[in-house]
């Protein structure tokens, strides 16, 4: 054959990208399972960051396992007992799409030092695209021990400050559920915070800080009537 010829050129090209294409998609599957195990690393990290935990990586399974004492499934406000898969498993993004009474959730429960937490992972939505994190609550179900929020591409120095300790510990001792045993969650204020329902936004970041507080009442109205039954609420004062 004529390697100056275009049916040369044409299939010496095919078989390059198909050389190419099969090679990169051995090296994706060959991948695959050291990818998936930081995923699941990295989540361990932040819902033990939630209450107030710092692990390295390779710590975080022998360190899960140590303060997270169950995993549940909440569905209508209760333990689902048929719901089928692990707690762990469940796909944030996919059940903040459906409708409050459809949603199959997890809920991680610690016992730290005697004490126990209730941990509440949350979705949503920032200026530039999804944001997310956890928020643990005190053994009496409404008030907020520690929480932890990331995100994907909002504005550095200004939406991106919601996963800065500046930001986060704001939360600490506010309750998402009030003296009469309403649910407030927690608003976020353009610096006038004045009360423990109240955190201040981001100076700059108005539209971040809004998505936060859309994502808390979103995420954790799902669980209001599970967390009054521990202790949420009027039986907590």
């Amino acid at each position: 054959m004529d390697v100056n010829s275009n049916k040369y050129t044409y299939l010496f090209s095919v078989v390059m990208v198909v050389i190419v294409a099969a090679l990169l998609s051995v090296a994706a599957m060959s991948l695959k399972p050291f990818q998936l195990a930081n995923v699941k690393m990295e989540k361990m990290q932040d819902i033990l960051s939630s209450i107030n935990i710092a692990v390295d990586r390779n710590d975080s399974q022998d360190k899960f396992d140590q303060y997270i004492t169950e995993r549940l499934i909440i569905k209508n406000g209760a333990i689902c007992e048929d719901c089928e898969g692990e707690a762990f498993d469940i796909d944030m993004s996919v059940q903040i799409s459906k409708p409050h009474e459809e949603r199959t959730l997890p809920l991680y429960i610690a016992d730290k030092e005697g004490s126990t937490y209730y941990i509440i992972p949350l979705r949503g939505r920032g200026l530039w695209g999804p944001i997310w994190g956890y928020i643990s609550l005190q053994e009496d179900a409404a008030t907020v021990y520690g929480a932890t929020f990331d995100h994907k591409s909002e504005t550095p120095g200004l939406g991106a400050e919601i996963n800065t300790a500046s930001f986060q510990d704001n939360f600490r001792e506010k309750r998402v559920i009030n003296e009469k045993g309403d649910f407030v969650s927690i608003a976020i204020r353009k610096g006038s915070a004045s009360t423990e329902y109240e955190v201040d936004g981001i100076s700059g970041g108005t539209i971040t800080s809004d998505g936060v507080g859309d994502m808390l009442k979103d995420c954790i109205a799902p669980y209001v009537e599970y967390l009054k039954s521990r202790n949420g609420g009027v039986a907590s004062i």
